[in-house]
């Protein structure tokens, strides 16, 4: 019963949107902060999205970087510099 539960759940979950998910995490991070004031909210919040993104999309590529970067919108050279900064490539 639990498990079928669970399944309603999940399936709930895939169907929200991203911007209600990310609503729904920054809540929580803020009930979690107990009075004290976030600091470099903006980078965490990118941080946060843009590594799983980037790496979602090299995996859907294969690793080719030209097809990527035009799925992401951005040229290579940007795609290039975001890898690196998430040691997605040396």
């Amino acid at each position: 019963m639990a498990q079928k539960k669970n399944k309603k759940k999940n399936l709930k979950a895939r169907k929200k949107p991203l911007c209600e998910h990310t609503e729904d995490a920054l809540d929580q991070y803020f009930a979690t902060l107990n009075g004290d004031r976030p600091g470099e909210l903006y980078d965490l919040v990118i941080g946060e999205v843009e590594r799983p993104l980037f790496k979602a999309v090299m995996d859907f590529t294969r690793g080719n970087q030209s097809q990527a970067a035009g799925i992401l919108g951005i040229n290579r050279g940007t795609l290039r510099k975001k890898l690196r900064t998430y040691s997605l490539i040396q």
